[in-house]
């Protein structure tokens, strides 16, 4: 029943109670660093108390009646039944069942008996590592690696029922998530940057600062890929409360380098690079240099922890709302497959296009009409609005209906 108990026994439950003092989980973890002399005291015992049950009934029936060979058998047969019920079967599912309420106390017991038998232990590990090494069977290491997987761990989350509340539960899932995802698919799609153009009328820069959503803006010359710095927007605003008139160079001077980030870097390394270069905004480019999209520290906190700021008018990440009464909804064209799949418990695959414009345009090798619909991944997908060489709003049918 100890053993059962012990091996039964969460490890990583017993470490958090001997680091609250518990001294039952300090012996329950010493014995289980030395799994193989507990588990020969426990045999040596057990063994030993099978032997002394079965010769005792044995003296007993021949003593009641006599030297029967019919008698003898009875009583060996029962004998056994009743070591096989009450001290192999019984204790070992009892032990199984309640690891925690039998193991602690009785590795305060075990612990103590197993110094007590060192000559024996030592005895005995002589005796079967011969053995083994006339039979060239390596004997098992008790000190092994006990450290989990990241699959393990995962695992271990998902199967831990109420003990995790469900929000924590799904924050930890995502951060195992993101060593799966680059910053590609969480990126803002480089037609929908909030970015500032240096080559237009003074004019016009102060309107568009004035009614900017952001407060950092990627700063460009021309097209957007001559990026040359972020600018803070605040700084730029208290620009425009001074009389004297303003130029290109006064805007200029108020930027910070921009910072690049390749398109298939890992967002959970992204996140770690941002902190290390005290950055919260990164451009995203391609193999050729090219802007592809911008992420930011916050595109990719949400992807743990859900989304917590508001969206700006023409974000990628399009409110979905989930299905209506009918089974129908209705999303734009740049909305990424990983949100639809998530928001509406679709399985559009991920590992080709990003967005459904995208994954429509590689599927009909065409830029179709207007309710043109099609089936995939067992989803009707409608397009409802072609503008631009571009698919803006397609209609899900919900799968079944």
């Amino acid at each position: 029943m100890t053993e059962t108990a012990l091996m039964a026994t969460s490890r990583h439950r017993l470490r958090n109670l001997a680091r609250r003092g518990s001294k039952s989980a300090s012996a329950a973890l010493w014995l289980l660093e030395r799994t193989d002399r507990m588990l020969t005291v426990v045999l040596i015992a057990s063994t030993l108390i099978n032997a002394l049950a079965t010769a005792l009934v044995i003296l007993i029936a021949v003593a009641m009646f006599g030297n029967q060979e019919t008698v003898l058998v009875i009583a060996i047969a029962l004998v056994s039944l009743l070591l096989i019920v009450f001290a192999q079967i019984l204790p070992k599912i009892i032990g199984a069942s309640h690891p925690d309420r039998i193991a602690l106390p009785a590795s305060l017991m075990l612990r103590p008996l197993l110094m007590l038998l060192q000559p024996v232990i030592w005895l005995v590990h002589l005796l079967v590592s011969g053995l083994l090494r006339l039979l060239h069977v390596s004997g098992c290491d008790s000190t092994r690696d006990q450290r989990l997987s990241t699959e393990e761990l995962r695992l271990m989350l998902m199967e831990s029922g109420s003990a995790v509340p469900n929000k924590h539960l799904s924050i930890l899932l995502n951060l195992f998530d993101l060593e799966k995802i680059s910053v590609e698919d969480v990126m803002t799609p480089r037609a929908q940057i909030e970015s500032l153009n240096l080559s237009v009328p003074v004019e016009e820069i102060k309107q568009q600062l004035t009614t900017c959503y952001h407060n950092k803006l990627p700063v460009h010359e021309g097209e957007i890929n001559k990026v040359v710095g972020i600018l803070h927007v605040r700084k730029a605003i208290a620009l425009l409360n001074q009389e004297e008139e303003l130029t290109v160079d006064n805007f200029r001077r108020l930027l910070t380098p921009p910072y690049f980030i390749p398109e298939d870097t890992d967002a959970l390394a992204q996140m770690q690079y941002f902190q290390e270069n005290h950055e919260r905004l990164g451009l995203i480019v391609d193999e050729y240099g090219e802007v592809q999209g911008l992420v930011t520290l916050d595109d990719i906190i949400e992807e743990m922890v859900g989304e917590f700021t508001t969206s700006a008018p023409g974000a990628a990440r399009a409110d979905l709302h989930g299905w209506d009464a009918r089974g129908e909804c209705l999303i734009e064209g740049s909305t990424t497959l990983r949100e639809i799949n998530k928001r509406l418990g679709l399985h559009f695959p991920l590992g080709g296009p990003k967005t459904i414009n995208g994954l429509l345009l590689e599927w009909l090798e065409d830029i179709p009409e207007t309710h043109v619909a099609l089936k995939l991944a067992g989803c009707v997908i409608e397009i409802v609005q072609v503008q631009n060489q571009a698919i803006k709003v397609v209609k899900l049918v919900k799968p079944g209906q």
